[in-house]
């Protein structure tokens, strides 16, 4: 790749990375400081088609949007964000194709608070990682 476009490349992350940061690692630590309420929350969500579907729809143009952007496999901070667009996009078709199987695993998975609070903890390192990356740049 050009001089130019691994400079571009990288601007890209660095951008993604601010975006995408603080707003993992608010959403992280409201999930491990909120586990409880998240927990409850999750399980209503999933009660709901309409709810199933949205999500589905939402994750899939956002995982799409951002592998288009940044299919990035490199051995560094950036394939957080790649993964998360692949995470996203799996997701967002699960959701989408299999809605009543979403359903069903919905309430088992998080039925209990431990898994929101380490889902939680993950997200937050994660976005810290992204942050202290792309704001150090």
């Amino acid at each position: 790749m050009p001089a130019k476009g691994r400079e571009n490349a990288m601007q890209t992350s660095i951008f993604l990375a601010r975006l995408m940061g603080p707003v993992m690692l608010v959403i992280g630590l409201s999930l491990a400081i909120n586990s409880k309420i998240y927990t409850e929350m999750s399980a209503e969500f999933v009660a709901s088609r309409p709810l199933v579907y949205l999500a589905g729809a939402f994750a899939l143009t956002l995982g799409v949007s951002l592998l288009l952007n940044h299919n990035v496999w490199v051995a560094d901070w950036r394939i957080i964000i790649t993964l998360f667009g692949w995470f996203a996009t799996i997701n967002g078709v699960l959701r989408l194709m299999f809605p009543d199987w979403v359903r069903r695993i919905g309430p088992n998975t998080f039925r209990t608070e431990k898994p929101v609070f380490v889902s939680g903890i993950v997200a937050a390192v994660l976005g810290a990682i992204l942050c202290i990356a792309s704001y150090s740049h």
